[in-house]
């Protein structure tokens, strides 16, 4: 299996088309196991994907620290991109001023045992500061060579724009999948038209267009999907007939059920870089191989058929999940 490579916005370097989403290990998704979580990142170096993807917040640490360990023992060379901006706490909040960007910053470089990293992304936007100060701030950190590049993630095109004028944005993160298709509404178009990567969390659905159906009855407590609308009562119950036909489609081409929905992620554009997760060296090999699947304008049709835009009953979010993402629509 060879791993195709796409560029990382107009300067960036070249990576693997898919790249690789950490925030599993932290338990966000069931309980994560670190020796499981080592022996996964092993299976994605060996798989070539080499853009890694992890968050200050990612169980406050962990992911970090898990990525940080796997680096220094295996000599692995990957493109790096981590995340600040939310601040965790009884009520959640936002802080993209410039003391505490560098403070998380720095932080960040001591779990991960880097000098800087490629890529540095404001998780969420603090409404009340205006962007292009902090465009301001992270072209400092370029200029000090801390980070390579920047981006921003969960935002709206006009937000890209605003803070692309000022020091050129890398990358914009935003979920998108065959269930969450709201980035076709601006954002996809504002990112190739600036020479922005356009990196897909979620391409999978949270795990729903997976291999095997998911039971939300099953998640624990501090699962994410616990409270998502999605995977809720009625909602969930009307998905699943949506998933079960991709599903049957994905097994008449004689692929997985992920590969196919993250091969279509591949097909919307060539400078999307889809970053899916998982907790297990198992359910990577479930999805490793798309970016080898070849899909027809025909193939295109019959899945916009089966999974129309909009399809999916439920918000992507709960109202607490949802706070600090910037709506455009």
């Amino acid at each position: 299996m060879r791993m195709p490579k796409r560029q990382l916005g107009t300067n960036g370097p070249l990576v693997s088309a898919i790249g690789f989403g950490c925030m599993s290990f932290a338990g966000f998704f069931g309980a994560a196991d670190d020796d499981t979580s080592l022996e996964t990142l092993a299976a994605v170096e060996a798989a070539g994907i080499d853009f890694w993807d992890t968050a200050n917040i990612y169980g406050m640490g962990r992911s970090e620290k898990l990525v940080g360990q796997y680096l220094k023992e295996s000599g692995a060379d990957v493109t790096l991109a981590t995340k600040c901006g939310i601040v965790m706490g009884p009520e959640r909040s936002f802080n993209n001023e410039e003391d505490y960007i560098r403070s998380e910053l720095e932080g960040s470089l001591k779990k991960l045992n880097r000098d800087k990293v490629e890529l540095y992304y404001i998780h969420r936007r603090q409404q009340e500061l205006p962007v292009e100060r902090v465009a301001e701030t992270m072209g400092k950190l370029i200029e000090e060579g801390l980070i390579d590049a920047w981006g921003l993630s969960e935002v709206a095109p006009s937000t890209i724009r605003r803070a692309h004028k000022v020091v050129p944005v890398t990358a914009v993160q935003n979920e998108y999948s065959l269930w969450t298709r709201q980035p076709e509404l601006g954002v996809i178009q504002t990112c190739e038209e600036l020479g922005i990567a356009f990196i897909p969390f979620s391409p999978v659905a949270r795990g729903a267009l997976g291999v095997a159906d998911l039971d939300p009855a099953q998640f624990s407590d501090n699962d994410f999907r616990k409270v998502n609308p999605r995977f809720m009562g009625q909602n969930w119950l009307e998905n699943l007939d949506y998933i079960h036909a991709f599903q049957a489609y994905a097994e008449k081409k004689g692929v997985s059920t992920p590969a196919l929905a993250l091969a279509w992620v591949l097909h919307q554009g060539d400078h999307l870089i889809p970053i899916p997760g998982t907790r297990t060296k198992e359910h990577l090999a479930d999805w490793a191989h798309a970016g080898e699947i070849g899909l027809s304008e025909d193939d295109l049709w019959e899945i916009e058929q089966i999974l129309p835009a909009g399809w999916a009953a439920g918000d992507r979010y709960a109202d607490q999940q949802i706070l600090g993402v910037e709506r455009y629509c």
